[in-house]
C-alpha cells in the first residue's frame, strides 16, 4: 500500500484592495483624471462599490486585459505530481514559481508519498502500481544510505512523486490558465489544481472570480474552439456551441461568404492604412 499524496491549494494573500486597484487602472486609461484624484474619489467614498463593480465588468467584457496584470495572487500549493508541475510550468507570462528540489530535498522513505490516478484503481491495477513505488521508494533509501547524492539518487523517482509551490500569479494570467485548464479536456489533476486556485479566489474576491471559467464560458470566448468530435464529447456541450456553428449562421445569414485571408484582403488593409 503506498502512501498517496493529498492535493492542498491555499489562497496566501492578494494584493490590496484589488477591485480599486483594477477600478483605478481602468480609469486611468479612460478618464481625464489623473490616478491621484481617483483614488482620492475611491478613499473618500465618492464612488459606491456598485459603480466599481459594474465598471470593471463592462471593460472586461472588452477584452481589455493589461490593468488585470495589476492584481496578484499568492498560493500555496502542495501534493502535486511532478506530471502536473511539468505542464504548470508552461505558463510562464504573469506567473512566478517556487518549486520544492529534489536535489535539496531528502525525502524520508516512510514519508515519501505518490500520486496515483483514479484510472488505475478502475483498471483494477492499483495493488501493481503501488508494489512499483513501494520499490522505488525503498531503492530511493537504499541509494541515499549508500552515499548517493540525493541529486543522483532523485533520478528513480518518477512523475507521481509529489511536489510543493509557492506561486505568484497576476489576474491576467489567471484567466488564460483557467481558459485552458478548467477545459474539460485539460488533464484531470491540473484540472483539479485550477479548480481550487478559483474557488479560492471566489472566496474573497467574487465580482471577479465570475470571469475565471473555461475559454468556452459566457464571460469568455463563449463557444468552443476545440475539434468538433472533441466538442460532441463535452458534457457542457450542450449549452456551449461550437464554432463551426458560428460560421454555418455567418455563410447563412451574413452578406458575405467567409473565407481564409489572403494577399487581396491585405492589401486592401494596407491601402485603407495608407501603409
Amino acid at each position: 500500500m503506498i502512501n498517496q499524496a493529498t492535493m492542498q491549494v491555499k489562497l496566501i494573500d492578494y494584493a490590496r484592495a484589488p477591485i480599486e486597484k483594477l477600478y483605478a487602472a481602468f480609469r486611468t486609461c479612460y478618464s481625464a483624471d489623473t490616478p491621484a484624484e481617483t483614488w482620492e474619489k475611491i478613499e473618500a467614498g465618492k464612488i459606491s462599490r456598485e459603480t466599481i463593480r459594474d465598471f470593471i465588468g463592462e471593460r472586461l467584457k472588452t477584452g481589455h486585459s493589461s490593468p488585470l496584470e495589476q492584481v496578484v495572487f499568492w498560493f500555496g500549493i502542495s501534493g502535486v505530481s511532478r506530471s502536473l508541475s511539468h505542464q504548470l510550468v508552461r505558463h510562464r507570462v504573469g506567473i512566478s514559481f517556487e518549486q520544492q528540489s529534489q536535489r535539496y530535498v531528502r525525502f524520508k522513505q516512510d514519508k515519501l508519498a505518490f500520486v496515483m490516478p483514479e484510472s488505475w484503481s478502475r483498471a483494477g491495477l492499483d495493488a501493481e502500481f503501488g508494489e512499483l513505488l513501494a520499490h522505488t521508494s525503498a531503492l530511493y533509501a537504499r541509494a541515499l544510505k549508500a552515499g548517493i547524492p540525493a541529486e543522483d539518487a532523485r533520478f528513480v523517482l518518477p512523475n507521481a512523486a509529489p511536489t510543493n509551490f509557492h506561486v505568484m500569479v497576476n489576474f491576467a494570467e489567471m484567466l488564460h490558465i483557467c481558459d485552458l485548464r478548467l477545459c474539460v479536456r485539460a488533464q484531470w489533476e491540473i484540472r483539479r489544481m485550477v479548480a481550487l486556485m478559483r474557488a479560492e479566489i471566489k472566496k474573497v474576491l467574487p465580482e471577479i472570480a465570475v470571469f475565471l471559467q473555461p475559454k468556452c464560458g459566457e464571460n469568455r470566448m463563449g463557444y468552443c474552439d476545440e475539434s468538433l468530435d472533441e466538442w460532441r464529447k463535452c458534457p457542457l456541450a450542450r449549452v456551449r456551441p461550437h464554432k463551426s456553428v458560428l460560421f454555418e449562421l455567418y455563410d447563412r445569414y451574413g452578406s458575405r461568404k467567409a473565407r481564409a485571408l489572403g494577399d487581396e484582403e491585405f492589401r486592401a488593409v494596407e491601402e485603407k492604412e495608407q501603409l
